[in-house]
């Protein structure tokens, strides 16, 4: 078993200001020179992965953006300001992804088409470029229900087992673990995002010690850690709820009177 007491997580210098068209996996690869080997999982942001995928688009008014990249809304602020939304992508995020900092004025800068696609092309050039049998987790910063604050989360995968299942095993005391599935993607997301940070300009981590986590290039990528709406609880923020609520009694109420 992995001593976890020895994982290491390091930023990979040297990378340069990506554009549209860029060979990240020539770029990283570069950047990591000799030192990748079997078991390295490397966490890649999601920002470089779309500038290099041509991703920035113009747009004068993000609001716009941000409507054409939602498939609907979840929950709106009081004041309007904010609007939580299920992208095209599945995630349930604020702003759909759309990222307006870091770019031209007068653009916006949209999440990969498909991050787990871009995560594999990425796995496999890494690969075959330095010879280790690596993973890849491309990153994106989301917010928390319930909790204030922001953390990176995995939005795309390849290469890496996204979930670590206990269930079915025992605890320490000798007791069944029923529904303990630690995602391990947003773990190691967040905790890259220690040492990449979001000024640094180093928007790759090598995450070391955890080799039982990399496998086959076609195990499920991040998209298999989006609930099914069926088993989601929280679809819709409260107020939206109510509202919803409040106008089928509405309704109800209308319906008797006929």
């Amino acid at each position: 078993m992995t001593d976890l007491a020895e994982l290491t997580i390091r930023p990979l210098r040297g990378m340069p200001e990506i554009t549209d068209g860029d060979d990240l996996v020539a770029l990283i690869a570069a950047a990591a020179g000799d030192d990748l080997r079997d078991g390295d999982i490397l966490v890649v942001t999601s920002k470089i992965v779309s500038k290099a995928e041509g991703r920035m688009i113009a747009a004068e008014d993000r609001a716009d953006a941000i409507t054409a990249e939602s498939v609907r809304v979840v929950a709106t602020s009081a004041e309007g300001g904010v609007r939580i939304v299920q992208s095209r992508l599945g995630i349930i995020a604020a702003a759909a992804g759309v990222d307006a900092s870091n770019t031209p004025e007068g653009t916006v800068l949209l999440l990969p088409v498909d991050p787990d696609a871009s995560a594999r092309a990425l796995a496999a050039g890494l690969r075959a470029a330095t010879g280790a049998h690596v993973g890849v987790i491309v990153s994106d910063t989301l917010g928390r229900a319930w909790r204030d604050g922001q953390t990176d989360s995995a939005i795309g995968a390849a290469g890496v087992h996204v979930f670590e299942d206990y269930r079915g095993r025992t605890d320490a005391e000798g007791r069944p673990l029923v529904v303990t599935l630690p995602c391990v993607a947003d773990e190691l997301a967040a905790a890259a995002d220690l040492v990449k940070r979001k000024t640094t300009g180093m928007p790759v981590a090598v995450v070391r010690g955890r080799a039982d986590l990399v496998g086959d290039l076609d195990l499920p990528g991040a998209r298999s850690i989006v609930r099914d709406p069926e088993r989601d609880l929280f679809h819709t923020g409260s107020r939206e709820s109510w509202d919803a609520g409040y106008a089928a009694g509405l309704a109800a109420a209308a319906s008797d009177r006929d």
